[in-house]
Formats: structure tokens, sequence, C-alpha cells
């Protein structure tokens, strides 16, 4: 017997600002469904959600609830205006009588009903959305990046009340992790298409490239068409004065259908540039404390950070993660002990607050207002890396339109934000980059891309963030704030740590991890094969590259500096070419060591 939707959405269109978003789309969502919205910043997926909410009229279609269901959706930006407590606006839709279902999950979440929502943080707010939402209970959830302020236990928390809830949702998250483990089905919006397919996110990428593959096949059919046709009608004049009109306008139709095709949008062009090489000694902290009357942030911890390294901070939201790194970089004092730091450190710092962004200033001015970007006498140029580059052609590389760079920042979505400020930190080279939360809002092509830039990135990382998968991709050793003011380290990414880390009596796993993380500079590796960890597996696969890439760096740098009359001709550019050769002979040499350390470790 077939089964009643509960949402169907026929012959969808809407269109803003002239620009078409959906067009005749239809959607189905049935009970029980665990579904997945994926696309890119901006290719409209909270618009969908609202629509689905019905918090969006369409210009065209219809949209059919089936009778007696109620539909409950959470919002990216909670609106609490008008509301004097977290709790109030939690159980604004309820019954009063059923005002201890949010007093439960609140203990859950750990936030404060009784909290004032102008001053609460972002995570609070999120935590009091997501009580109001599982305390109304409603047969469709529609959850719009859910996992966005939240530490990973509050995750690890939703997570489970997701997979045991016989309720039907649908996802909107840049968190892999999050959507792997809990959707059985996937949306794709592309291009103002959605495509429905029957599988989880886990299978995503893979059918994504597979329509990718099968689209760019036909348009180079479609254009080899056109040109066989196009030669025909040209030689058709010379040799025949009556031409086929059929053929003409078949050729015209093909010419149409062609440009009808949208182009699919590029990936950002980020780039990352090291400044100056720093010493192999980045950061030592020793005995370092931190306390705020009587709350203990940090008890003594000791820690070297050495240079290449990528090192994250994982615990719960408040528990003092980027206080600690504030003081690893010399922004704040510790109480006692103290914090050193290498040579020719060049920090660039991403924090989760967006800062550095003003929200009444354009895009524009964003950028030309930094001294660090402006170039003298050039009201249209910026200073990146070293080169003047046009603002707008800059903002490009970054997926913004040339429309939207006289915007105000305050118009941005979550996402445009965070690459707006990886574009005013990638301008300038460095050596060591502070990455606080930098993956909230962007979408899973720009982590994508973010990811391998750190990878190919020679200098040191320090990063915060509760994306698991990321923290698996990224990381060599993970700082793990464990409450009380207690901090331990522990090789590798966050799987490596969940393997590793004392269970709730103390007791260490009986098969830890290895004790500590191959580094260039360890020299001979251990003796015998031994199961390597998420990270070194993942560096072992991309070392080839690595060394591939830096062997045709450091035969172009030699050609060039074979040349016997550059010193005379180009001192600096002489100078520069030696110390970048000279760099990459070291990066080289130290990748090579690295491989072999890990193809001996892995008994390869």
């Amino acid at each position: 017997m077939a089964r009643t939707p509960l949402l169907q959405l026929s012959d969808i269109s809407l269109t803003f600002g002239g620009d078409p978003v959906f067009s005749d789309l239809d959607l189905v969502v049935q009970p029980g469904d665990r579904v997945a919205l994926v696309g890119r910043n901006g290719s409209g997926k909270s618009t969908l959600m609202k629509v689905m909410a019905g918090l969006v009229e369409p210009d065209r279609g219809g949209r059919v609830l089936s009778p007696g269901t109620t539909v409950g959706y959470m919002e990216q930006e909670p609106s609490m205006e008008g509301f004097a407590t977290l709790g109030d606006f939690a159980t604004s839709s309820l019954d009063p009588s059923e005002a201890y279902k949010v007093e439960m999950v609140a203990d859950d979440l750990t936030f404060d009903p009784a909290a004032d929502p102008a001053k609460a943080s972002g995570g609070e707010r999120r935590r009091a959305a997501l009580a109001k939402l599982l305390a109304e209970a409603p047969e469709l959830m529609l959850l719009d990046e859910p996992t966005n302020h939240l530490d990973i236990r509050a995750i690890a928390w939703l997570e489970q009340q997701l997979k045991g809830t016989r309720t039907g949702f649908v996802l909107i998250s840049h968190d892999r992790a999050f959507l792997r483990n809990l959707t059985r089905a996937t949306l794709w919006i592309d291009r103002g298409q959605v495509r429905r397919q029957e599988r989880g996110f886990e299978n995503f990428e893979d059918w994504r490239d597979k329509v990718w593959e099968d689209e760019d096949q036909q348009r180079h059919k479609l254009d080899r068409k056109i040109k066989a046709e196009a030669k025909w009608a040209v030689e058709g004049i010379s040799a025949r004065r009556k031409r086929n009109q059929g053929r003409v306008r078949e050729l015209q139709n093909l010419r149409e259908t062609r440009s009808n095709m949208i182009r699919r949008q590029g990936t950002a062009a980020m780039d990352l540039e090291s400044g100056p090489q720093s010493g192999k000694k980045v950061i030592e902290a020793d005995s370092i404390t931190k306390s705020y009357g009587d709350r203990t942030i940090l008890r003594p911890f000791s820690i070297k950070i050495g240079r290449g390294d990528r090192v994250a901070f994982v615990g719960p939201n408040g528990i003092g993660k980027t206080t600690v790194l504030k003081m690893l970089t010399g922004e704040i004092e510790p109480d006692e002990g103290r914090v050193r730091h290498g040579t020719n450190l060049e920090i660039a710092v991403f924090d989760q607050a967006r800062s550095q962004l003003d929200p009444d200033m354009t895009l524009w001015d964003s950028l030309t207002g930094s001294p660090d970007m402006r170039v003298s006498g050039q009201a249209d140029q910026i200073m990146v890396r070293g080169t003047p580059r046009h603002v707008v052609g800059y903002l490009k590389d970054f997926l913004f339109s040339e429309a939207q760079a006289r915007a105000p920042v305050r118009s941005l979505s979550g996402g445009e934000k965070a690459r707006l400020l990886l574009a005013r930190i990638m301008a300038k080279p460095s050596n060591l980059l502070v990455l606080d939360e930098p993956t909230n809002d962007l979408d899973i092509e720009t982590l994508d891309l973010l990811q391998d830039l750190l990878a190919d990135y020679d200098g040191t990382v320090l990063l915060v963030s509760h994306d698991r998968d990321f923290l698996d991709r990224v990381a060599s050793q993970t700082v793990a704030f464990e409450g009380d003011g207690h901090v331990a380290v522990y090789p590798g990414g966050w799987s490596d740590y969940q393997a590793q880390k004392p269970d709730e009596t103390g007791v260490l796993p009986e098969k830890p991890r290895p004790s500590s993380a191959p580094k260039p500079s360890n020299g001979a590796g251990p003796a015998g094969a031994q199961a390597l960890t998420f990270t070194e597996s993942h560096r072992l696969k991309a070392l080839p590259a690595e060394i591939e890439r830096l062997e045709a760096e450091i035969e172009k740098l030699e050609s060039l500096l074979a040349d016997p009359n550059l010193y005379a001709r180009e001192p600096v550019k002489f100078a520069k070419a030696t110390e970048a050769l000279a760099s990459r002979q070291d990066r080289l040499s130290s990748a090579e060591e690295e491989w072999l350390i890990l193809e001996e470790k892995s008994g390869g």
C-alpha cells in the first residue's frame, strides 16, 4: 500500500531579483525520510527549506501538506525579538503544562533557559532553537545548519536524538560526519534543478561527480555536432545557392540548446602563500596557567609546536579553547609560566566572531580599507601576496559577483562572510595560520579546497573546530580540553583522539594508538610495522604528489638560477630565487624522510 507523503511540492518556480532560484521543481517527503539537502552556498537550500516550511510563497506551483501533519522549522539565525529569556522563546508554542519538555532538553544541551537572548552566544541561541523544535515534536523536522555553533558533545547528543526518532527530517549541514551518520536519501540543488537519490550523503560525492562527468560528455558531443553542422552550412552556401533550410534551423536549435546550458559554478580560486620560513621552533609553552576569578581555565600546561605542525584544539563551547589560542599567540598573557615564540613569525588569524569584518562596510571597502592591502594612489587596487590586483577581480576569485562588490557586509550569508574573511587572510603571506571555527557556514566544495590548501601550506596551523571530518583530514595532533582546566595532547585527528583517550573511569584503551606522530625531523621510524592513524594514512597518500610538486619547483628554480647574468641584471630576484630554492630543497628532504618513516611504519 502506497504511503501518503508528509509533504509534496509540485511545479515550483521562484525568482529573486530577476534570477530564477528554482524552475519546475517537484519534491516529495515521505514519513520517516532522513534526507540530506545539499548544494553550493547560494544555490537556494535555505530558500527551498522555507518553501517547504510554508514561509516563502513560490511564484508558481503548489505545496500540499498531509492532513494533520505538523512541520517544525529551525532556521540558521532564529529571531528571538520580544522574548525576555531563551526559555520563553523555546516554550512559546507549547502549552504551559508541556514546558518541562524544554527543561529536559535544556539539561542535555547545557543551556540556561533564564538567559537573556540579547546577551546569549550563537551557541546558546542555537541550543534554545533546537530545544524548541524537539519539544514541539512535529511529524516533519526541517533543520537548517543545526550543528553551527554547537560543540562536539552537543552535536553527538543531537545525532543520537535524531537517530532514535521516527519523525521524518530534512537536514542542511556542512558537517560531513553528521550527514553520513544520519541520512538515507539526498536532495541536491544544482543550478535551479533538484535531484534526488535514495542513498545517504555518504554516496553523494560519487553521484555528483558522475552527473557532472555525464554532463561534460554531453556538452562535448553537442559542441562537436555544432561544429560539424556549422561547417556544412558554410560549405553549403558556396557549393549550393539554395541551402537546406531545415538543417540551418537545426543548427540554430543546437546553438540555442548549448547557450541554455548553465555552466557549473567553479570552486573559489583560493590560494595560501607562506611567508619567510619560520624557525623550526614555532611556539613553546612552559607550565602556563589561566584563571578568571574562581574559574580555572587552564592548569599547568606545556606544549612544543614545530614548523609544519597542524594542531587542533577540541572541547566543549566556553571551556577556554580560544583563550588558550590567544595565550599561545601572545595576545593574552598567562597567569603563570611563559610562552616563547620562534623566529620570523608572520601570523594570520581567522576568528570565529568575524570581528575583522565591519557589517556596515561594503565588500570593496573591506578590502581597500585594510592597511595591509591598500595600494597607494590606486583606489580600485589591492595588494595580494605582493602583486596589485583589481578589487572586483580578487573578489571573483572567492565567488563574489561584481554586483556584490558594493553591497554591505551585513547582506552576506554566513558562508559568504567566511569567504570574505578568507580573502583578507589569504591576501598576505603568513607562516602561522590561526583558524578559530573556519568551517562554519562553508559549503562542502569550499571545505574540500580549504583542506587541500592547508595540506600544501608550508607554515604551521592552529585550528579550533567542531567538524570531526575536517579535524581528521587536517590535524597532526589534537589538544583536548577535558574539563576543570585539564588539557592533554594526543597524536592525530579526532578519530585518533577518540581511540586513545581514557574512558570515564580514567582507564586507557587496551590497544592505544602510537604515542607520537611522525615528524620530518624525527629520524628513523619505529621498528616493525604498526597501524597508521587516520591522519598518518592520509598523509602517506598525499606525500608522493607533494614530493613530485617540490621536485618540479626545484627544477624551475635551478633553471632560473642557471642564467649567469641574473644576479647582475636582477639581484633582488636572484636573492629570492636562491632563498626559495634552499627552502624547497629542505622541504623535499623532509617530505622524503617523512614518507620513508610512514612507509616503514605501515609495513610497506
